[in-house]
């Protein structure tokens, strides 16, 4: 496996870990479970930006005058971690609805 193989597989793998999480997370705050929720979109987080440091990683590479191969495997990689992106951001929006739902009624 060579250098740009490498780097499309661990975006694929940090960012399939932060959406398999923030769906767990989701299933938590469904159960009423919001701190276990919080804490796995915490880690669903941490996940990503490593993906992010790998994708940053070769856009600084290029930038600097060195070609990055274009590849399939990128792309996926890079659609991977832009949809999990999304994901996430619904779901943080999707558990606050939740919590405001669940909240108890003062009357």
């Amino acid at each position: 496996m060579d250098g740009m193989e490498l780097i499309s597989f661990n975006i694929i793998s940090n960012v399939g870990m932060a959406k398999s999480l923030a769906i767990e997370s989701l299933r938590d705050a469904r159960e009423g479970n919001y701190a276990e929720a919080e804490k796995k979109l915490e880690e669903a987080n941490t996940y990503l930006v490593n993906g992010h440091h790998e994708h940053k990683n070769l856009i600084q590479l290029e930038a600097s005058g060195d070609k990055v191969e274009f590849s399939l495997l990128l792309m996926h990689a890079e659609d991977q971690m832009m949809a999990t992106e999304t994901i996430k951001i619904l779901i943080e929006e999707m558990i606050a609805m939740f919590k405001q739902l669940n909240k108890p009624s003062l009357v």
